[in-house]
């Protein structure tokens, strides 16, 4: 009896050891996605995307209080797991134990709950009290030097070529960071920077926008914590950071090409059918099946493979990702890119879930239309779509196409100002005309000079125009210097390096002894006006009402009013001097009102007749 008992003793005890052993045995889970999390999160289901060999067949459990398993879901592919927890809100920070079992094995991983450093309502957004600048990582400014490091886990280790157009230069996030004193004394107060996430494309993908690695930064960039660095040096001088996102499509050498969750994880994932660009079968209340198919599920180009946001699983791991950015880096706000090529459903799911989390925040969607009735009905509230959107700010994509005509050429008198009169007529179709991104040109654009001008007079217009009417106004990086340019036969020839950014470099447009004559006039006017903005007129610019003048003989007048402050701007859009008669106008300038002008910084008084010089512009102010 005495033996038979050591004997099952012995028996439990070799049992212990060999679970003890199986569970510090090599370890299959290969990632798990997010990295981390945190604990007080408004939503308290987290979802890990778990991947290594066999993954589907693993069964979990999990004992740490305050965290249960809701669901553990296996797709198509037999190496992921897609396990739920539900994060109750007395859960404490800590390492949680995901024990599991596959193949006969027991293991054990651990997985970090974070404390939340930041109330949610501290995220600020940004608003039309902000003047966002775009710049392009690769292309603005090279800060670290170049070693094998900034290669290292890449499939396709693309380097720079600062002679291809389209190929990577070299920018990174450290010279962004080593400039941020420039942009500061520029007067913008927020960055839009183009994508930063792994692009481990063949041809390099230096723009951003074929994403390889959702949690990563491209090393050729940085890393996550030189992300995350940039931002908080931003934050320090008073600069918000909007961080661009993919979400309709990724890039061809992701990892989900080769070994996809589930078979519907990409729309026609034999890449035969391509998006045939046209958004109006979005709204096209007449759509055929076939034309609404080939705009929301065609891949992007080739090389950007389309995915199917009506995958639940799919939708929360984009979700999960963008409250991770948030979190972790402490980003102002997403701009979204190719918004409406998405699923319309899944995307509003996602802004919800995003604002839920942080109810300050802002988003943009990028939804490129020649018309406001397209652009008006992806804004969430919209009266004109059936599916309340959620997304809070929409792009107005009408000077990208008619900006040069509407302040060069004053010939037609239904064109020039008038097409910009008529545009801001077409408001009433926005829920919030205030939560427009107004912009003269961006990334995928023409320049909005064709060519380096003689005289600035319709480049200040229109600069004064972005700055002062509605809208949230982004400036495209080089704007200050006149950057000019047609992006046909390369999107490389409206994407040129900053001078003065990179190596070797013969000047520096970041210094005035750098720029050009015509650079610094054009630097210190589009300064002045900003700073401004962002100084004593900032409340009335951004949330004052407007009201404007049918232009006549070229000349153009608006209010922007808010309580007893006011802010009215004239332009006179004719090369030639102007006689007006100020009859019009007596409403908000009556005969005799003395206001001080901001651009000349004199004061002027009123009349009833009075002559514009050509292209003269006037900022007045009654306070």
């Amino acid at each position: 009896m005495i033996k038979k008992i050591i004997g099952l003793a012995l028996g439990l005890l070799a049992g212990t050891a060999a679970g003890t052993e199986a569970k510090t045995a090599k370890q299959p889970i290969s990632t798990v996605e997010p990295p981390y999390w945190w604990v007080g999160m408004a939503n308290d289901t987290l979802q890990l995307m778990i991947k290594g060999p066999d993954m589907a067949q693993a069964t979990f459990s999990v004992n740490y209080p305050g965290v249960s398993i809701a669901e553990q879901v296996s797709l198509d592919s037999p190496n992921y797991k897609f396990l739920y927890l539900t994060v109750s809100s007395d859960a404490k920070p800590g390492k949680v134990a995901l024990d599991y079992k596959v193949g006969g094995k027991s293991f054990s991983y651990p997985y970090e709950l974070k404390a939340r450093d930041r109330r949610a309502e501290e995220y600020r957004g940004f608003d039309a009290s902000d003047v966002l600048y775009l710049l392009m990582p690769d292309r603005f400014a090279k800060g670290m030097p170049d070693s094998d490091k900034l290669y290292e886990g890449l499939t396709h280790p693309v380097r720079p070529d600062r002679k291809n157009p389209n190929g990577r230069h070299g920018g990174d996030m450290r010279g962004i960071r080593q400039h941020l004193d420039y942009l500061d004394s520029l007067g913008v107060t927020a960055l839009w920077v183009c994508p930063v996430l792994e692009n481990d494309m063949p041809g390099g993908s230096y723009h951003g926008y074929a994403t390889t690695n959702y949690y990563r930064i491209d090393p050729r960039f940085g890393s996550n914590e030189e992300w995350q660095l940039l931002i908080e040096e931003a934050h320090k001088r008073g600069l918000k950071v909007v961080m661009d996102m993919i979400f309709n499509h990724s890039g061809s050498s992701h990892p989900w090409m080769e070994d996809a969750p589930s078979a519907d994880w990409f729309n026609h994932p034999d890449a035969t059918e391509m998006t045939n660009y046209r958004l109006t079968t979005v709204h096209d209340p007449y759509v055929s099946d076939y034309d609404l198919d080939h705009t929301v599920n065609g891949w992007f180009v080739p090389s950007m493979p389309d995915l199917n946001q009506r995958n639940p699983h799919l939708m929360r791991y984009l979700t999960q990702n963008s409250i991770w950015w948030i979190e972790s880096s402490k980003i102002d706000g997403i701009r979204m890119d190719t918004y409406p090529y998405a699923d319309m459903k899944g995307m509003a799911s996602w802004a919800k879930d995003v604002l839920a989390e942080y109810p300050n925040f802002n988003i943009v969607g990028e939804c490129w239309y020649g018309n406001e009735a397209g652009s008006a009905f992806w804004q969430s509230g919209s009266k004109i779509n059936p599916v309340d959107t959620h997304l809070p700010t929409v792009m107005d994509f009408f000077f990208i196409l008619n900006g040069r005509k509407a302040f060069n050429d004053q010939t037609n008198p239904w064109s020039g100002l008038n097409a910009v009169y008529d545009h801001l007529a077409n408001d009433f179709l926005f829920p919030d005309p205030q939560k427009i991104l107004t912009f003269l040109d961006n990334h995928d654009t023409d320049r909005f000079l064709a060519e380096l001008p003689e005289d600035l007079g319709a480049w200040k217009q229109a600069q004064a125009f972005l700055l002062t009417s509605r809208g949230i106004p982004q400036i495209y990086y080089g704007t200050e210097l006149l950057m000019n340019g047609s992006k046909e036969g390369s999107d490389g020839y409206v994407r040129l390096d900053f001078p003065g950014g990179f190596p070797g470099d013969e000047t520096s447009a970041f210094t005035r002894d750098g720029r050009t004559d015509l650079q610094n006039e054009a630097w210190d006017f589009l300064s002045k006006i900003l700073h401004w903005r962002r100084g004593e007129a900032n409340e009335v610019i951004a949330k004052g009402s407007l009201k404007h003048f049918m232009p006549q003989n070229g000349m153009y007048v608006y209010q922007r009013k808010l309580g007893d402050k006011e802010v009215i701007v004239l332009l006179n859009g004719n090369d030639a001097p102007n006689e007006v008669s100020m009859e019009r106008t007596l409403e908000i300038l009556p005969y005799g009102r003395r206001l001080h002008d901001v651009v000349s910084g004199e004061d002027v008084s009123i009349e009833k007749n009075m002559t514009f010089s050509p292209r003269q512009i006037m900022i007045l102010q009654n306070f």
